[in-house]
């Protein structure tokens, strides 16, 4: 069954540790181009990472944002409050008022004016260090679960597309059918002319019936199409078949299509017939439509 490269996927969960949302958006590529924006404490997964997109979808322009983010406690304004940095910088401060005479006012003022002048410490940070780093293991579970979103959501594409594609063949096997009925008729319309060229070449004093015989085979066989329709008929059929095939396709049904395309041109060039030759423009224009729709298949 065919697989479009169009999908998207979302996977979030929420802790009273963090919150963490794994998105990913693909859309149609000839390869795999994936961009990736992991939180910090994630880059050393990289690569891991872009394996595990990679053997799951394949091919396509990837987008995938990993969104992290830990609660915060407030205070009744909604400040954000380190306990242990704001009990140190003001016993700080107060020693300050000692040594240098000014009121704690003014070295609050002074503190925040000058840069650097306040800083926290490793230890005051140290538990929100390791609150940011969540084991990868995890965490990797959001990962898998977008990955599943994206191919469901390019399985069900896919689906629709299926139904599109064999519309169109089915309706290049109408105009063909077309085709076939109309041939006999262009067949002994070639011959009525040849006929009539016969009556005055056998007129003519310097008429050389080898050479006659020899133009004739020359015209009917260049006149031929049956091969071409039996070809295109095959063509057809694997196509069909090619379609619902479990395996991603979208690089064989274009060149099956390439094949099919060159059958109908030959048809077209060969018939040497206006009815035929419409055929042929419809029959081209429903393989146009099939391999547009073919630039978004896996």
């Amino acid at each position: 069954m065919l697989q479009s490269m169009t999908g998207y996927g979302i996977a979030h969960r929420d802790t009273d540790r963090y919150t963490a949302t794994v998105e990913i958006k693909s859309l149609n590529s000839k390869t795999l181009d994936l961009s990736l924006r992991l939180p910090r404490f994630l880059q050393d997964r990289e690569l891991e990472i872009r394996n595990l997109v990679t053997k799951s979808l394949v091919r396509g322009k990837v987008n995938l944002n990993f969104d992290f983010a830990r609660p915060r406690a407030t205070g009744a304004q909604g400040s954000i409050v380190n306990k242990d940095a704001v009990a140190l910088a003001f016993r700080e401060l107060q020693e300050l008022t000692h040594t240098t005479g000014a009121t704690l006012e003014q070295l609050t003022a002074i503190a925040h004016a000058l840069p650097g002048s306040l800083r926290i410490p490793a230890d005051a940070t140290a538990a929100t260090e390791e609150e940011e780093n969540i084991p990868w293991e995890e965490l990797a579970p959001l990962l898998q679960e977008a990955l599943q979103g994206v191919n469901q959501f390019r399985r069900d594409e896919g689906q629709a597309l299926t139904n599109e594609i064999v519309g169109y063949i089915d309706r290049i096997r109408i105009f063909l059918a077309d085709v076939e009925r109309h041939d006999p008729t262009r067949i002994e319309q070639v011959r009525q002319r040849l006929q009539g060229h016969l009556a005055d070449l056998t007129s003519n004093e310097h008429f050389n019936p080898t050479r006659f015989e020899q133009e004739v085979l020359y015209y009917i066989e260049k006149l031929d199409i049956a091969e071409e329709k039996v070809r295109l008929v095959n063509h057809l059929h694997y196509f069909t078949e090619t379609v619902y095939l479990p395996e991603p396709t979208g690089k064989k049904l274009a060149f099956i299509s390439q094949e099919i395309g060159r059958e109908i041109n030959t048809i077209g060039s060969k018939a040497n017939d206006s009815t035929i030759q419409h055929l042929v423009v419809g029959m081209k224009e429903e393989l146009e439509k099939i391999k547009e729709q073919i630039n978004n298949i896996l």
